[in-house]
C-alpha cells in the first residue's frame, strides 16, 4: 500500500495532495494554472498514479509560490508514498518524444536531493505557466522527494511540445524508479 496524503498550508498557499503510486492513472488536479494541470495530469497517466492535487494560492500576485509549493508537497507525499524503498528499482531513466521535441529523464530514488536541468524555452510562459517555473516544480520534488533527477531537454522547437515530453519522461522515469521488483534494498551500503 504505497500512497500517501498530505496538506500543506502556509499564508502564500493550501495544498492537499494525494497520491497512490500503484493506481490506474486517474487525477483530479487544480492549482488554478490550467497548463501546469494540464502538466501534473499528464504525470499521474505516463506514471499509472493515481494522483489529486488541489491549491488556492496567491494567484492574485503570480503563479510562483502555487508551483513551487505543490512540488514541495508532492515530493513529500512521494518521500512517504515510498516507505522503505525496499524492492524498488530504485533508478529510472526514459527519453521521450513529443512531436519535434526530444526530453530525456534520469532518476535514482536512493535518498540524496540532487537536481540537474538543461532545458530552454523561447516564450516567458505557456498559457498562464511562467517557464521559468518548470525548473522550479522539479527541483522542489526532487528535494522534498530526496530524489537525484537529471532532466534534459535534447531539442525542440515548441514550448508547449518541450514542457510536455519533459514532464511525461518525468513521469516514466518515477514509474520506473518506484516499481517493486524484489524485496531487499538496491544498495551496497545495506541502507538508503
Amino acid at each position: 500500500m504505497r500512497k500517501s496524503s498530505i496538506e500543506r498550508k502556509t499564508k502564500e498557499t493550501n495544498i492537499a495532495v494525494t497520491l497512490d503510486l500503484d493506481g490506474k492513472g486517474a487525477s483530479d488536479i487544480d492549482t488554478g494554472v490550467g497548463f501546469f494541470d494540464h502538466m501534473l495530469t499528464a504525470v499521474a497517466v505516463h506514471g499509472g498514479f493515481d494522483l489529486s492535487v488541489t491549491c488556492g494560492g496567491d494567484l492574485e500576485v503570480d503563479a510562483h509560490h502555487s508551483i513551487e509549493d505543490v512540488g514541495i508537497v508532492l515530493g513529500q507525499a512521494f518521500l512517504d508514498a515510498i516507505g522503505d524503498k525496499a524492492g524498488i528499482a530504485r533508478y529510472g531513466s526514459f527519453t521521450l518524444p513529443m512531436d519535434e521535441s526530444l526530453a530525456r529523464a534520469s532518476i535514482d530514488v536512493g535518498g540524496r536531493a540532487y537536481f540537474v536541468y538543461d532545458a530552454a524555452f523561447t516564450a516567458d510562459q505557456i498559457g498562464t505557466l511562467d517557464t521559468q517555473m518548470i525548473p522550479e516544480f522539479f527541483r522542489a520534488f526532487a528535494v522534498n522527494a530526496q530524489i537525484t533527477l537529471h532532466l534534459t531537454l535534447l531539442y525542440g522547437e515548441n514550448d508547449h511540445h518541450k514542457a510536455e515530453a519533459l514532464f511525461k519522461a518525468f513521469a516514466h522515469a518515477l514509474k520506473l524508479a518506484a516499481a517493486v521488483q524484489g524485496e531487499t534494498l538496491l544498495t551496497t551500503k545495506g541502507v538508503l
